[in-house]
């Protein structure tokens, strides 16, 4: 059985059903670029390989108003970030510990400033003895943390700055009002910076430095105020020597030698103890000046001794 042809009114049909498409097409796309002609749109060059479709526009995202500087709302700037000074849980306990621990520090601060302001009034003995009073208020707030269990990175940063105020700062000026009369300007005045830059040196590198719990790495600047403090109560007029020991004392603190902690004392035999404390009492300068000294020498013996130590341990 052949197949019959289509009849030719189907064939018509379908070919006005096609051209009416195309003719609703190219209505479209008239209509289509007749807007994007009043909107002033782009329309979408013809790609490669590619016949343009008439009247075809490329796709137009939506437009975002844009409004004047003036008016546009300032974001808001982010809140600072506040650390906690205390670290840990906030008892009553451990906040009282806090405020105390750091109250020794900031004591120890104020008479720091008040020992600078009697020594250039001329008050030195006042001035040395608030200094013997920043020794002890430094020694009592690295207690009260410890005992409290309130050590934190802000108590450590605020300890070293009242350090660096009351042993770096106030330190060397009671010595210069101390010694001015009798040595050289010339002389005298390095010296005092010496120990100012020392000082700062020796406590910025406590900070970054391992602690060891039996010696210290050079003369503690705490030690270092204590020593010309009291020397100042002992020997109001002195010599150009003491200038020269002033000089050692600075250098001694930026040093590596291991100086044994005072807390180390106790370990002594109770008449090593009784011997200094008789001849205080007989004469309280030479006393100082030798405990000064044998303290001194200790360090650089100590070295000595570790490091012959070290070559028979490795041979």
């Amino acid at each position: 059985m052949t197949d019959s042809p289509r009849p030719a009114g189907r064939r018509i049909t379908r070919g006005l059903r096609r051209g009416g498409s195309l003719a609703r097409r190219v209505l479209v796309g008239r209509r289509q670029h007749d807007t994007a002609a009043s909107l002033r749109l782009p329309v979408d060059p013809p790609r490669d390989g590619q016949h343009r479709t008439v009247g075809m526009i490329a796709p137009v995202s939506p437009a975002v108003p844009s409004y004047p500087a003036a008016e546009r709302v300032p974001e808001p700037a982010p809140s600072p970030v506040v650390p906690r000074l205390l670290p840990g849980e906030h008892t009553w306990k451990r906040r009282i510990g806090f405020a105390l621990a750091n109250g020794c520090t900031v004591a120890s601060l104020l008479l720091g400033v008040t020992a600078i302001f009697l020594a250039m009034a001329g008050n030195l003995r006042a001035g040395a003895l608030c200094l013997i009073a920043c020794v002890v208020f430094d020694g009592l707030d690295g207690g009260l943390a410890r005992a409290f269990k309130v050590a934190s990175p802000f108590g450590a940063q605020m300890d070293s700055m009242a350090d660096m105020c009351s042993f770096g700062i106030a330190t060397p000026v009671l010595v210069y009002k101390w010694l001015a009369e009798g040595a050289p300007v010339a002389v005298l005045a390095p010296v005092c910076a010496l120990v100012a830059a020392c000082a700062a040196i020796r406590l910025a590198r406590f900070n970054v430095s391992p602690k060891d719990g039996s010696y210290f790495s050079g003369i503690p600047t705490t030690l270092v105020a204590g020593i010309l403090a009291l020397a100042c109560l002992l020997h109001p007029r002195p010599g150009l020597a003491l200038v020269a020991s002033i000089g050692v004392l600075a250098i001694l603190m930026v040093t590596t030698f291991p100086y044994a902690k005072l807390a180390q004392l106790r370990r002594l035999p109770l008449w090593l103890v009784v011997v200094p404390v008789a001849g205080a009492l007989l004469n309280l300068t030479a006393t100082f000046l030798v405990l000064v000294a044998i303290y001194l020498l200790s360090g650089p013996l100590l070295w000595l001794k570790h490091r012959r130590t070290a070559r028979s341990a490795s041979a």
